[in-house]
């Protein structure tokens, strides 16, 4: 029995295949089915760490006297829990190559398609948290710490920064903790835990000789000297560079990642 050629039907023509950003959209689709660990299992956490913060400082603000209050509070109303957010997003990172990688080259989606698609994802979602978590911090400057002078998304990094500066810190923190969390799982989708193993021996033997190297040429004023000048949005914005070489060395590695159960 043969198969009919396009032709013998006249009526009928055969379904167009979709164009690349619809593919890539259908990839950010598969990247995000599965919202409760994406979305709403971060938001709820980040919810409950605020609620024990305010709890925290509610108690040491209620036991205390009016006069004393300011020292009590002293060195408790700044804390980088929100902090956690930042390592979720890596989180989710991981687990959307090693996941969804896997799955997706099933459907034969390719790998430029999932790289796409995913890079689209993560940028939606830093973009998407990045707002709430700058409202958040407008917030609570608005509310004077939650009504007891705690901050929890208004770190003492921000400084005096706008709420455009703030949402670009956040932004690019996320999209850098994304890159750095895809890059792993390209590595382990690619050589499993030898290519973790390597990867991290390699960056700790990097840190070490810059550290030896700022120490023996007596640079550090000088470190501290280009903070200071490039500020808060300056430094952060550096993040981008590692950002991208992140992006695009996982986007090679994944190009001849085999996946395995």
């Amino acid at each position: 029995m043969t198969a009919a050629h396009p032709a013998a039907f006249p009526g009928r023509t055969p379904a167009a295949a979709p164009g690349a950003p619809a593919r890539i959209w259908r990839v950010v689709r598969l990247n995000v089915v599965n919202k409760w660990t994406v979305i709403w299992l971060p938001v709820m956490i980040m919810f409950f760490i605020g609620v024990v913060n305010w709890l925290i400082w509610w108690i040491i603000w209620s036991a205390t006297n009016p006069a004393d209050r300011a020292d009590a509070m002293d060195g408790t109303q700044w804390t980088g829990a929100a902090f956690y957010i930042f390592v979720y997003m890596m989180v989710v990172a991981i687990q959307v190559v090693s996941s969804t990688f896997p799955f997706a080259l099933g459907y034969s989606v390719t790998r430029r398609d999932f790289a796409l698609g995913s890079g689209l994802t993560f940028l939606l979602l830093s973009a998407g948290y990045a707002i709430g978590f700058t409202v958040l911090a407008a917030v609570e400057e608005w509310t004077n710490g939650w009504w007891l002078g705690g901050h929890l998304f208004t770190s003492v990094y921000f400084a005096d920064e706008t709420f455009a500066g703030r949402l670009f810190m956040v932004f690019t923190a996320m999209l850098f903790f994304f890159a750095v969390g895809a890059f792993s799982a390209s590595l382990f989708m690619r050589w499993r835990m030898n290519g973790i193993l390597v990867a991290g021996a390699t960056l700790a033997l990097l840190l070490v000789g810059a550290i030896a190297l700022i120490t023996y040429t007596q640079s550090w004023p000088a470190v501290g000297e280009w903070f200071v000048v490039n500020g808060p949005i300056g430094v952060t914005a550096w993040l981008l560079l590692p950002t991208v070489l992140a992006a695009v060395a996982g986007y090679a590695v994944l190009g001849r990642a085999t996946p395995r159960s």
